[in-house]
């Protein structure tokens, strides 16, 4: 890539992130997207490690549905097995990709199910080895700002 390409690579981003991030300051626009972007790390590295858990069953973590008793059962199990080992969990509703698709189809937003989803995050870790790598982890992502 020639010295030109890169830079009007570089103008078309800061375009698209002027764009994106419309009235807000980019201080605050970089929080949103840090938090965001480390909630997907969180929900890839989860459901990864769900489904080594769940291969010789051969089930699919974000298959599982919590209305399900035997489904449910699988769930509780991985929290445990995740809590433990990684300090966290996520329901499979709750993985970054479920969310954004649940968000696309019912053309509707899903403010309040991301609200719910980081403080499950941080909640689910009290009294957990884990508690203080957690806490307030998503403080500057006000979603109702």
């Amino acid at each position: 890539m020639t010295d030109e390409q890169k830079r009007v690579l570089q103008q078309q981003l800061w375009a698209i992130a002027d764009l994106l991030r419309g009235r807000m300051n980019a201080d605050e626009f970089r929080d949103y997207m840090l938090g965001f972007i480390f909630y997907k790390y969180l929900s890839e590295k989860m459901e990864i490690y769900a489904n080594s858990i769940l291969a010789e069953d051969n089930i699919i973590f974000r298959d599982l549905k919590e209305t399900n008793q035997s489904d449910n059962e699988y769930i509780e199990a991985v929290e445990v097995e995740a809590i433990e080992t990684l300090g966290y969990f996520l329901k499979p509703h709750e993985l970054f990709d479920v969310v954004t698709k649940r968000g696309g189809k019912e053309k509707g937003f899903i403010l309040d199910d991301l609200i719910k989803i980081l403080n499950n995050i941080e909640n689910r870790t009290l009294g957990t080895d884990s508690q203080d790598d957690f806490d307030k982890l998503f403080a500057d992502l006000d979603l109702n700002a």
